[in-house]
């Protein structure tokens, strides 16, 4: 596909998925949103171990600066219905990142407002520039954090929401840090750095490994406490005869590496 609004790159098995409108600082529309589904819904349907890492960041000065303002100009003349369908499309575009069965790197820098830290939110590991601002915006603007909040309770909790959701303040990346929405600040000159670190560990551990611990890391709170034994029980069983299971395992007794490490 021709992206117009983000860069999409594949280079050592890594995926760089790039949000690319730097002069309106990523704000999010309706095209954006569908490039940004498109693209992790074709990494989903990407062989195992094709790609072992998609790293989501932003061009320009900001990570993304919530919705654009033409969009949201927009949506004043839209009635419920297409209000309902609008926001369906954000959620889906959420979803396909959630979903995504290899881990999802998000790369902050500059703002990450509204939806921008629905972004951060979903993300599977977020490192965030030492300088970067986040909010949680839309209070100010009378409506609510509505579509992200699934992702958002889900890392930082009740507690933390109810302060940041209402109040619709500014914060940096040390708070960020401190709630759980990010977990890793560095210098802005250091943010590649510790990317790459980060890519490194990830290629170290099994493909198919990463992708049932996200699943199990989606499923087991779900469960009651019997099904959730049984299920992870399962779980293990299935890994530790799978031929990748038998892989890392020998690797570890005869002192080597396992065929997917880097």
């Amino acid at each position: 596909m021709e992206y117009r609004n983000l860069l999409f790159t594949i280079e050592d098995r890594i995926c760089k998925v790039t949000l690319n409108r730097p002069d309106l600082h990523n704000a999010m529309n309706r095209a954006l949103l569908d490039e940004l589904r498109t693209a992790f819904e074709a990494v989903a349907q990407m062989e195992r171990g094709q790609v072992r890492a998609v790293v989501l960041s932003g061009a320009g000065k900001s990570f993304c600066a919530g919705a654009d303002i033409n969009w949201m100009r927009a949506s004043l003349d839209y009635s419920e219905e297409e209000n309902v369908a609008d926001a369906l499309a954000l959620a889906r575009t959420f979803e396909s990142i959630d979903k995504c069965p290899v881990p999802v790197i998000a790369r902050i820098h500059g703002a990450a407002l509204g939806g921008g830290v629905g972004l951060a939110a979903v993300a599977d590991i977020v490192v965030a520039a030492d300088n970067a601002k986040f909010a949680f915006s839309e209070a100010k603007l009378g409506i609510a954090p509505a579509v992200i909040s699934p992702y958002v309770l889900a890392k930082i909790g009740r507690s933390h929401a109810r302060a940041l959701f209402f109040t619709a303040e500014r914060f940096g990346a040390e708070r960020a840090l401190k709630i759980g929405l990010v977990h890793v600040v560095v210098a802005p000159d250091a943010l590649d750095g510790e990317v790459n670190r980060l890519v490194s560990e990830l290629k170290s551990s099994g493909p198919t490994a990463i992708a049932r611990a996200k699943i199990l890391i989606a499923t087991v709170p779900t469960l009651a406490p019997d099904d959730a034994m049984q299920y992870t029980a399962e779980t293990i069983a299935a890994l530790r005869v799978s031929p990748e299971g038998q892989e890392g395992l020998h690797a570890f007794l005869e002192k080597r590496k396992a065929s997917w490490a880097e």
